[in-house]
């Protein structure tokens, strides 16, 4: 959902159609993304168009960030076992 309002303002009719999820789960979620911050509303006419507020999610990637790095040294770790022993990494005696 907020990868579909980051490119452009949507109504919610429009994230339905995208999303393939009810209008109730669909207007459930913005209204929580809403109250967080991380989805902004305006209203044009008779709709309400969304859109993801940039801002707001930029401590959230920073946040997960600090966990993308402890996966990739995991992952660097697991990968230099492998390599070093290559016959126990197959199961091989």
């Amino acid at each position: 959902m907020l990868d579909l309002l980051a490119v452009d303002e949507r109504p919610v009719g429009d994230l339905v159609q995208a999303l393939g999820l009810s209008q109730p789960s669909v207007s459930k979620h913005l209204r929580v993304l809403r109250q967080v911050g991380l989805v902004r509303a305006r209203r044009q006419g008779r709709r309400i168009l969304y859109r993801t507020n940039a801002g707001a999610i930029k401590p959230l990637y920073e946040w997960a960030g600090t966990f993308e790095r402890f996966w990739s040294q995991q992952l660097s770790r697991i990968k230099q076992r492998a390599e070093s022993n290559p016959r126990e990494s197959r199961g091989n005696p």
